[in-house]
């Protein structure tokens, strides 16, 4: 598809080129041309008018009477036609001028043919300015007589004009005929761009696993390039899952000896101290352990290639489950109108979400927690899960991210919850919010959507 080039793309530097080359190529063409036509047709008008005064000289007597006279009319007719802008003079001392038919007012200057050869000037005529000729021939009485001859220079500007003018019209429309070529031309030529473009959107959003399409040879070595990064980005990724999940498994053994090893040492009134700080450092450990194992089950910062969701066909499994982890409490889904929405992230990755969020609020809600799924217009997703507990203050919601945090030693939970959320969510683009209240506590997701 054609299009108008965007600002500072290579299609606008292209097109900038090229209509900076049109513009100078037609106007050196438009400058010649109009040059050559008219030197062309000046010419053609100086010798014509030598030829009808070289006649006008021959055709010329002294009749019978004494006076001027013409043999014959000249070829030409438009000396014949009243203002034609084409006249003649001829005239001799003591003998009455004689003039071309054409020549109705006004008269030409003799002083023109004041010599044997025949001479050029511009002069005016009866109609205006005029190229005249004119040479002088003696009489039989050894007297001058002069012909001038002479048509008008608008004759020559109206052929000059008009060849201009259509000259003008056919290189404008030659010259825009060039720039859609060639903007025909650069959208032909940077399509592989955008087709490499469409493919790496659709890489981003999940839909394919590697750039796909033909490309020149230009371009393919590029997405060659490109697709060995991605699959070497994902083993690495990969690996490094496997990598942290094991440290953290590996981890967890001797962790646990140590932790009964300090609960044992608490037993023993001299070594309650020292128990006590072996006991909170053995925790936090574990909530590390925890924490990084959760980030290790995630996508780990990017969109998975190929990977998408279908809401809500992912969220009602995980509801039955909350429904059995939290009994007496009821968990429902409103998602009206989302039927269909694919959003482009590892369900695995959404649903762990999701199931956080929703266990969270099955924890201090006191019987509702509501899945809501909202498709907004501006092609955004909100999920959002709401319950009615006591709800959080500002202060609350302000450290509600940090690892660790938690603000009922009663209820059961590490308080890394909402820290693996953010991770979560930061990890597959999307933003997480709580807003709190009295009366319970909204905790929202926002993700850009495409739709099957």
């Amino acid at each position: 598809m054609i299009r108008f080039p965007d600002p500072g793309s290579l299609r606008l530097r292209f097109l900038l080129a090229i209509t900076l080359w049109v513009v100078l190529g037609i106007g050196a063409i438009w400058f010649s041309a109009t040059r050559i036509f008219s030197a062309h047709v000046e010419q053609s008008y100086h010798e014509e008018l030598e030829v009808h005064v070289r006649e006008l000289g021959r055709l010329t007597q002294i009749g019978d009477n004494g006076q001027l006279e013409l043999v014959r009319p000249l070829s030409d007719p438009r000396y014949e036609e009243p203002l034609s802008g084409f006249y003649w003079q001829i005239t001799a001392p003591g003998r009455n001028p004689l003039r071309s038919r054409s020549m109705t007012r006004g008269a030409l200057d003799e002083q023109v043919a004041h010599s044997p050869e025949i001479l050029h000037a511009l002069e005016r005529g009866p109609t205006g300015p005029a190229i005249t000729y004119g040479f002088v021939q003696r009489g039989p009485e050894g007297e001058d007589i002069h012909f001038v001859i002479a048509t008008d220079q608008s004759e020559l500007d109206r052929l000059i004009s008009s060849f201009t003018r259509d000259l003008t019209l056919w290189l404008v429309g030659l010259g825009a005929l060039l720039l859609a070529t060639g903007l025909v031309i650069i959208s032909f030529g940077l399509s592989p761009l955008d087709r490499l473009s469409a493919a790496i959107s659709r890489l981003r959003r999940g839909e394919a696993e590697k750039l796909e399409g033909s490309y020149p040879a230009e371009i393919a070595p590029l997405v060659g390039n490109l697709n060995e990064y991605v699959r070497q980005n994902s083993e690495m990724i990969a690996r490094a899952r496997v990598q942290a999940s094991n440290l953290a498994h590996s981890l967890r053994t001797p962790l646990a000896v140590i932790t009964d090893e300090a609960e044992r040492l608490a037993e023993r009134p001299d070594l309650g101290g020292s128990s006590k700080v072996l006991l909170d450092q053995s925790r936090m450990m574990e909530q590390q352990i925890e924490y990084q194992l959760a980030r290790a089950r995630s996508s780990a910062g990017q969109v998975a290639a190929g990977r998408t969701t279908r809401l809500p066909d992912v969220a009602r499994p995980i509801l039955s489950a909350m429904e059995r982890l939290h009994p007496g409490k009821t968990f429902s889904l409103h998602a009206h109108g989302c039927e269909g929405v694919v959003i482009p992230v590892d369900a695995v990755d959404f649903a762990e979400l999701i199931s956080i969020l929703l266990d969270n609020a099955g924890k201090w809600a006191k019987s509702n927690v509501v899945l809501a799924v909202e498709n907004q217009s501006d092609g955004v997703i909100s999920v959002s899960v709401s319950d009615d507990g006591p709800g959080m203050s500002d202060d609350q919601i302000a450290g509600a991210f940090e690892v660790g945090s938690r603000f009922d030693e009663g209820k059961p939970g590490s308080g890394l919850g909402l820290a693996i959320a953010r991770d979560i969510a930061a990890s597959i683009g999307a933003g997480l919010e709580l807003e709190g209240g009295p009366n319970g506590l909204t905790a929202s997701v926002t993700i850009g959507t495409q739709h099957s």
